[in-house]
């Protein structure tokens, strides 16, 4: 309970406004910028990094001077860290509260300036996290109210090898990789907090040990063809499960089955995801708002247990089951994303009002979650003397699959005893991130939690019905150097 008030101290220490550092106008998922109202600072996996906190740091910024000297030879570092302090005044299985935090440490090597290769590009990615879930130990929702929560470990989480060729229109890369970073991504919703606004809970909850996502990666090849004139085409091929839990789902056991990062598992079924984007008005002179057009899949060619039937064709409920599921071939989906400017800021490139929009279905007997929607408006610089602040406000929608519900209404039958069927979840998301100065974001958060689990019964009270809707309230405090 100590990191949080001693970075709330160390904000009030700063002033409103100190000299500003020229930002990084980088997009999340490694795309040009297209959002006006992407924020400041991200958690989000995909995130681009925008400015440091070191020029306000003065001669404490970099002591040793090295940072300009390693960039100049190719050499490029960055540190995030993240604390989130959070907690469930209202609903859930249980109220309390929780403090989580992550340092991410980057490295980027460019191979052209420290060895002459041409376009070839090693990047790693390390996380430690420390810290209590608030969704795991007190909501008891499917849709994690951070991004950041994940079981306390030091781990690798991406090392890959870029290659750009012909004139930088195609990408290679190689490597221990996580498919959140470029798949399924709204440069707009990187803002919110909740994990779902990242790697979007259809993907999260039906595919084996969360998919290639945070905090786990896995082996695989991605390539990116970029024609020109706004369009992107990309395609990833993925070892289809990061821990060999060899079950859907975010599951704590696969992130203890892999710990470290370094299982580098290659002999799973594969999972390939692939999307093609179109950017429009992206030029200086355009006369219409920036925006993108997203449409992707995936297919995971492995084999999944069946939500409802065991391996006999009795119901997984029968007294007389063999409780063992009835094996079924591959889980698929498909997902469009919109990424819209609403309104520019006169004479401004980042500042001003964001719609973001993204769906997702999936019909395979196998999906625990088989639609989903998310959507959200963000407005940076808002208010007066506060260009770099970002607001917004944003929902998430996770339906439940007919299979799953079915399988409720079986145990129902079966067991006699009245409990709830699961439905969908829904999460609803206020925030506001205020730029203490360029690098350091101090960002209140409040989000309402319907329907925790989809509606199921409180594991602590099953008599009392459904787990009660949750108000979860929180602070996260960024900084980045």
């Amino acid at each position: 309970m100590r990191r949080i008030p001693a970075l709330i101290l160390l904000a009030l220490a700063f002033p409103a406004r100190a000299e500003e550092s020229k930002p990084v106008f980088e997009g999340a998922g490694g795309d040009p910028r297209i959002s006006v109202s992407q924020p400041e600072s991200t958690s989000q996996a995909s995130g681009g990094y925008s400015r440091s906190i070191e020029p306000s740091l003065g001669p404490f910024g970099d002591p040793l001077g090295l940072r300009p000297v390693l960039k100049q030879r190719g050499v490029e570092y960055s540190l995030t860290y993240v604390a989130d302090l959070l907690g469930n005044p209202v609903g859930g299985v249980r109220r309390g509260a929780a403090v989580e935090d992550r340092l991410n440490l980057r490295l980027n090597l460019d191979l052209e300036r420290l060895a002459g290769w041409e376009g070839g590009t090693v990047h790693a990615n390390a996380y430690f996290i420390h810290g209590t879930g608030l969704s795991r130990y007190y909501v008891g929702n499917l849709l994690d109210v951070s991004v950041i929560e994940a079981l306390p470990a030091s781990r690798l989480y991406v090392l890959w090898f870029d290659q750009q060729l012909f004139d930088n229109t195609l990408g290679l890369r190689i490597g221990q990789q996580a498919a959140d970073t470029e798949f399924f991504v709204s440069q707009t919703a990187t803002l919110f907090v909740n994990s779902t606004f990242g790697w979007p809970a259809i993907t999260g909850l039906n595919l084996p040990s969360g998919g290639p996502a945070y905090p786990l990666s896995t082996p695989a090849v991605r390539a990116k063809y970029v024609p020109g004139g706004g369009f992107s085409l990309q395609v990833g091929l993925y070892d289809g499960d990061p821990a060999g839990a060899n079950r859907p789902g975010d599951d704590p056991e696969a992130q203890r089955l892999n710990r470290t990062g370094t299982n580098f598992r290659t002999h799973d079924p594969a999972l390939v995801v692939a999307e093609a984007t179109y950017a429009y008005n992206t030029e200086k002179d355009a006369h219409g708002l920036p925006g993108d057009v997203t449409l992707g899949g995936w297919q995971h060619f492995g084999r999944f247990d069946s939500l409802r039937f065991d391996n006999t064709g009795l119901p997984l409920a029968d007294p007389n089951s063999s409780g063992i599921g009835r094996p079924l071939r591959g889980n698929a989906g498909i997902y469009a994303i919109l990424d819209q400017t609403l309104y520019r800021e006169p004479g401004k490139d980042d500042e001003g009002l964001g719609v973001f929009l993204r769906a997702a279905w999936s019909p395979t007997s196998s999906s625990l979650v088989d639609a989903y929607v998310d959507t959200g408006l963000a407005y940076k610089g808002l208010f007066e003397g506060r260009d770099d602040d970002t607001l917004g406000l944003s929902l998430a929608y996770a339906r439940i699959s007919d299979e799953a519900r079915r399988a409720d209404a079986d145990t129902i039958a079966y067991s006699g005893i009245p409990m709830p069927r699961r439905r969908a979840e829904t999460v609803v998301e206020a925030t506001y991130q205020a730029v203490v100065v360029p690098g350091f974001t101090v960002q209140p958060d409040l989000q309402l939690i319907l329907r925790p689990g989809g509606g199921i019964a409180n594991p602590r009270l099953p008599e009392a019905g459904r787990v009660k809707n949750a108000a979860v309230l929180g602070l996260r405090a960024t900084i980045q150097y």
